[in-house]
C-alpha cells in the first residue's frame, strides 16, 4: 500500500536523524526555537484561517462543545504557545547531564548521564497546540517526533508542521526530525504501533477509547496520558470562602480539560453551610450537579448521582457531589474512583494535609489550590508532552527531563574481572 510505504520511509528518516541529533548543541536547538517563534508569529493569520476550517467542520459534524474548545486556536492561545516556546528555550538542556558518578574500588569510574529516548510517537486527537508543544519538547531534548493528530485538526496540523520543518531547516537541523502522519486513516495508527524497530516510545493523548486501543495494539512501550477524574475534598477545617473560590475555578474555568474537577467531596460537618453556597455559584455558571443521597437532602433540586458518575470524566459543566463522614472516607473514595491524575484537599489542618498527601495515590496532590494547575506550563516546563498517569518512567506533567533516559559511561585503565 502506498500510504504504508510513505509512512515507513519517513519514519526511517526520523530514526536516522535521531542519531545525528545526538551531536546537535544546545545553541543549535535554541536557535531553532527562536526561528520557530518568529515563523509562528509571522503566520498567525494563516494558522487561524486553517484552524477555522477545522472548527467549522467540527461544528458541521456536531462535535461536542468540549471537543470544539480543545480544537480551537485563538490569538490568546497562539500567544501562550509563543510564551511556551520562549520558556522551553530558556530551560536547561537535559541531554548530557551527569546524574551520578562513582569510582569503584577497582578504579573503574562509572558515570550516569541523560540521553534522548530517540524517536517518540505522539498519537492525539483534537488539540492542535499539542503539535507545537510535543515538537518543541521532543526536539529540545534531542528526540525526533512522529505526530499522528486527528483528522478533525488536519488543516491546523498541516500548517504548524510545515512551520516546524521550515524552522528546522533554517536552523541547520534535519527536517526529518519531525513527521506528520496524514494518510492511512485508522489503519495508520495500527501500523505505527507495529514499528518497534524504529519508534522507541508512544505517548497517546485523547479519549479513553483511544488510549485503550493504543495500549492494546502497541508493540512499543506506551506512557499513558489517561483520563482525569479529579477530586477536590473540602475538609471540616477548611476556610469556606477559599474553598468556594477553588472549587468554582477547578470546575468552571475550563471544564473540557483533564485537570478540571469532576467530583466534589465535602465533609458532613460543613456540608449544610458550604453546599448551598457552592450550588448557587454553580447554577449561575450553568453547571449540572449530581449528588449522593445526603447531598440530595440539602440540594433537593439537583439530580441524583449513579454509581457510574463517580468514575466519569465529564469534560463538561457537570459535577458529581458526595458528602463524606471523614477524611478517611474521602481518601478511600479517591483511591477507588480516581485515575491517579490530580487530587486536592482544602483545609487548615496540617495533620489532615499530611495524611492526605501520604495516602492518596495520584501523580499530583494539591493543598488549598485548584487542580487546574496540573500543567507543564504552570509547573515551569514551558509546555508538556502530556500528563502521565503511569507510575513507571514518568508521572504527572512531562517536560524535557521526562523525555530523556540514561546510559552508563564506564572508564577504565585495563581492569579485567576476576
Amino acid at each position: 500500500m502506498e500510504w504504508k510505504k510513505d509512512i515507513l520511509e519517513n519514519i526511517k528518516k526520523a530514526k536516522d536523524s535521531s542519531f545525528r541529533a545526538l551531536n546537535y548543541t544546545t545553541f543549535q536547538k535554541n536557535r531553532f526555537l527562536e526561528i520557530l517563534s518568529t515563523n509562528i508569529s509571522q503566520n498567525r493569520r494563516k494558522i487561524l484561517s486553517a484552524n477555522n476550517k477545522d472548527v467549522k467542520n467540527a461544528i458541521k459534524n456536531k462535535y461536542s462543545s468540549a471537543f470544539i474548545d480543545r480544537l480551537t486556536l485563538t490569538e490568546d492561545r497562539i500567544s501562550k504557545i509563543l510564551k511556551g516556546i520562549d520558556i522551553v528555550k530558556g530551560l536547561p538542556d537535559p541531554v548530557g547531564e551527569k546524574i551520578s558518578e562513582i569510582i569503584r574500588p577497582n578504579g573503574l569510574k562509572i558515570e550516569k548521564i541523560r540521553v534522548p529516548i530517540g524517536v517518540i510517537g505522539i498519537i492525539y486527537e483534537s488539540r492542535p497546540d499539542v503539535t507545537i508543544e510535543a515538537s518543541i519538547l521532543c526536539l529540545k531534548s534531542g528526540n525526533c517526533v512522529i505526530l499522528r493528530g486527528g483528522k478533525e485538526s488536519k488543516h491546523s496540523n498541516k500548517i504548524l508542521v510545515s512551520l516546524i520543518k521550515k524552522s528546522l531547516a533554517e536552523a541547520g537541523l534535519s527536517e526529518d526530525m519531525v513527521y506528520l502522519v496524514s494518510s492511512g486513516g485508522r489503519r495508520a495508527v495500527k501500523y505505527l504501533l507495529s514499528l518497534n524497530q524504529y519508534i522507541d516510545l508512544i505517548i497517546p493523548r485523547g479519549g479513553e477509547s483511544l488510549i485503550r486501543t493504543v495500549v492494546k495494539e502497541s508493540t512499543i512501550p506506551v506512557i499513558k496520558h489517561y483520563k482525569g477524574v479529579c477530586h477536590t475534598y473540602v475538609d471540616k477545617d477548611a476556610d469556606l470562602h477559599m474553598a468556594l473560590n477553588i472549587c468554582y475555578n477547578a470546575k468552571v474555568q475550563r471544564p473540557a480539560t483533564c485537570n478540571a474537577m469532576e467530583t466534589l467531596l465535602v465533609h458532613k460537618n460543613i456540608a449544610p453551610v458550604f453546599l448551598p453556597e457552592i450550588a448557587k455559584m454553580f447554577r449561575q455558571a450553568n453547571v449540572e450537579m449530581r449528588g449522593c443521597e445526603k447531598t440530595f437532602e440539602i440540594l433537593p433540586d439537583i439530580q441524583k448521582a449513579t454509581e457510574d458518575d463517580w468514575s466519569e470524566e465529564y469534560l463538561d459543566l457537570i459535577i458529581s457531589i458526595k458528602i463524606v463522614d471523614s477524611l478517611e472516607e474521602a481518601i478511600s473514595h479517591i483511591n477507588r474512583y480516581g485515575t491517579m491524575h490530580s487530587e486536592a484537599i482544602i483545609t487548615n489542618n496540617s495533620e489532615a494535609v499530611t495524611k492526605f498527601f501520604k495516602e492518596v495515590d495520584a501523580a499530583v496532590l494539591f493543598h488549598n489550590a485548584s487542580t487546574r494547575f496540573t500543567d507543564g506550563g504552570e509547573f515551569g516546563m514551558g509546555a508538556e508532552i502530556g500528563i502521565s498517569t503511569d507510575k513507571i518512567h514518568a508521572r504527572g506533567p512531562m517536560g524535557l527531563v521526562e523525555l530523556t533516559t540514561y546510559k552508563y559511561l564506564v572508564y577504565g585503565n585495563g581492569q579485567i574481572r576476576q
